[in-house]
This record gives C-alpha cells, sequence and structure tokens, in this order.
C-alpha cells in the first residue's frame, strides 16, 4: 500500500502499489487525516454520516476527499455513489444515475447493501469501513470496477467471491484479468471472535480452520503458584479462557484466488486500522466512537 508522507493534519490517502498501474483507473482508500470534523480529535476526514458528527463536517470532508482523489474539477466533480450497508452479500450494478443524484454530487446514493460494480467513466463508487475490510476490484483489460464492504458476515456470505461473478456476468470480467486490493482493516492480530464466528466459518469453507488462530491467556500469578488453582475437576486445574483471532485478510484473500483471481494480482499490504489509531479509525479500538473511511474507485473518461 502506497501513502504520502505529510504532516498529521494534511489529508492522506492510502493507494494500492498495485492499482496504480492501472492508467485509466483513479481510486484510493482515506485515513482519519486532513479533514475538518472535530468529533475525533481535530481534523478528522471522517466520510461516513455518523451520531457523532454533524452533517455539514461530513459533506465538507466528500468534498475534499474527492479532489484529492482526482475525481474531477469543483466545478465538475464526479457524482459518489455510495450505500447504506448492511453486512450482506448484496452487490448493485451502477449503468446510470438519475439526474437528481449528478446535480447533488457529491452525495450518497439510495442503493442498500455491501457491493458496488460499474463500468460507467466519470462516477466514484465507495463502500465505508472503520475495522471491515474495503475491498477495490479492477478489471484491467474490460475497464470496469466494484468495491466491497467485507466484515466477517460479508465474508462468510462471500461477497467479494460473488463480486467477482458479478463483475464477469455484467462485464464479462475474466477473474484472470482482475486486480485487487484489501485496503484497511482489523487484522488477524486484533481480530478477537466468538465461538460463533467459527462455526459460521467453519459451515462454509473447507478451510475454516487456517483462518482461526487460538491464543491462551497468560496469569504471571497462576504460573508461580498454581497450588492456589486448583479446583475439583479434573485435571486438577481451572483452565484459562481462550481467545480466538480470525484473519479477515487471508479469508477474503482465500475467496479471490478460489474465485480465479491470479495471487501475483491480489494486494494485501494494508495496515490494521486497531493497532494504527494515530492514521485509522478503528470501531473497535476507539469502543464505537469514531468516523468512518472511504475506498472508491473510479474510470478516467476517454
Amino acid at each position: 500500500m502506497v501513502t504520502e508522507r505529510v504532516a498529521n493534519n494534511k489529508l492522506q490517502l492510502l493507494r494500492s502499489g498495485k492499482l496504480v498501474k492501472l492508467p485509466w483507473l483513479i481510486h484510493a482508500f482515506s485515513t482519519r487525516r486532513g479533514g475538518v470534523s472535530r468529533s475525533y480529535g481535530g481534523n478528522a476526514l471522517n466520510l461516513g454520516f455518523t451520531q457523532h458528527d454533524t452533517r455539514a463536517a461530513v459533506e465538507r470532508n466528500r468534498e475534499l476527499f474527492l479532489k484529492k482523489l482526482g475525481a474531477g474539477s469543483s466545478r465538475s466533480r464526479w457524482p459518489l455513489v455510495s450505500l447504506r450497508q448492511i453486512h450482506s452479500d448484496l452487490i448493485h450494478r451502477i449503468d446510470g444515475l438519475p439526474a437528481d443524484q449528478v446535480t447533488k454530487a457529491p452525495m450518497a446514493g439510495e442503493w442498500v447493501g455491501d457491493g458496488l460494480v460499474t463500468n460507467i467513466p466519470g462516477v466514484i463508487v465507495a463502500v465505508q469501513a472503520a475495522d471491515c475490510l474495503p475491498i477495490i476490484l479492477a478489471d484491467r483489460k474490460r475497464r470496469a470496477v466494484g468495491v466491497f464492504h467485507a466484515g466477517w458476515r460479508g465474508t462468510v456470505q462471500r461477497i467479494v467471491e460473488k463480486g467477482v461473478g458479478e463483475m464477469r456476468k455484467c462485464f464479462g470480467s475474466d477473474p484472470r484479468h482482475l486486480v485487487a486490493a484489501i485496503g484497511p482493516g482489523v487484522q488477524g492480530c486484533c481480530y478477537e471472535v466468538g465461538d460463533e464466528v467459527r462455526t459460521r466459518f467453519d459451515a462454509q469453507f473447507a478451510y475454516a480452520e487456517t483462518l482461526f488462530r487460538e491464543v491462551k491467556e497468560s496469569d504471571p500469578v497462576r504460573e508461580k503458584y498454581p497450588l492456589l488453582f486448583l479446583t475439583a475437576r479434573a485435571p486438577g486445574h481451572s483452565e484459562l479462557p481462550v481467545k480466538l483471532f480470525l484473519d479477515l485478510v487471508e479469508a477474503n484473500r482465500r475467496q479471490l484466488l478460489d474465485a480465479g483471481v491470479s495471487a501475483m494480482n491480489i494486494d494485501t499490504t494494508a495496515l490494521c486500522t486497531a493497532c494504527h489509531t494515530d492514521l485509522l479509525f478503528s470501531f473497535r479500538a476507539e469502543e464505537g466512537v469514531t468516523g468512518r473511511m472511504m475506498a472508491a474507485a473510479g474510470i478516467r473518461p476517454e
């Protein structure tokens, strides 16, 4: 993932080293830096209409984001199409825009779901995230793009795998010609889940056990004085709980591979949101009081 070296209060975007090689594509993953929101530490680039921020601040942030992205001039800015996300596998094709939406750019669309695909130039499609994975797909031959929001629920429903299928159906995309970038999200180092999540993955994927990591909690006092913790239960000691961590990046990478995308065309180098709250929003690390980032992509008009 390519980032710019800028001051902390300057607007900063992340770009995939694989996607930047496509001259017809504009894309970026936003960060928390360089906006006008005051609710999340000051100068925050919150791009979601959250309960803690004002609509005016978010609309201004979106204008700044699109300008930095390169989505047209201030007089002729590309319309931004986003979703009301519901952790689903619903994907919509954008094949045109209502006239009123064009005039209201850069406002969001009225679609409900977690994926957008298009081959229309001059339009930005985007998903929001603050721990869930944002994923961008680009067809380097057919000039088509897709953006997807993959939390554990969307992942277990195979949204990115279905996204590849949707691009094949809509645009004739050959998976071998697709380039994918998995953006910033909570990674296996920090993404603790419950047994019910593992049960859902076990029911869907033969390789599910490779996606989870178990970590037994340590207790220095227990280790030094084990007799203090004797119980009547065999084998004589109470067991410490085990923490379970899910590698969401690998889960989506495997889906892309299964859908026919080449491993060399998948960028998985993005940062963990929970580890880098200085740069990125994290719903978990910030206990729900945080903004939203965007993964956005568009096709340059010829």
